[in-house]
């Protein structure tokens, strides 16, 4: 007896869920545990000023987004090229774009 495609459907849909619950759950059980891990890494970041998370490590304005200044893409000459892929796929941060618009 062949299974129709409505039931194969519903029964991928339902195994699915379970699995995003299952997740949930895993992650709201193991968020308990780490509250002194999570503590001791806030601490240690303050402690050493660390900043923003590296996206990428090609070029610097690409590492810290936010710490980006106005010239930084544009370091050989006004017009040049992008050296690296990261910069096309990463935005300038919004304290750059606003730059000429007050």
């Amino acid at each position: 007896m062949p299974l129709r495609k409505s039931t194969i459907f519903i029964t991928f849909t339902l195994l699915n869920l379970a699995a995003l619950l299952a997740i949930v759950a895993h992650a709201a059980l193991s968020s308990r545990g780490a509250a002194p891990v999570q503590a001791m890494r806030r601490g240690l970041v303050k402690h050493f000023s660390l900043t923003d998370l590296v996206l990428f490590t090609d070029a610097r304005y690409t590492r810290h987004p936010s710490m980006a200044d106005l010239n930084t893409p544009f370091q050989d000459y006004p017009m040049s090229f992008e050296h690296f892929p990261s910069g096309s796929l990463l935005p300038p941060p919004p304290h750059v774009r606003a730059y000429g618009r007050r």
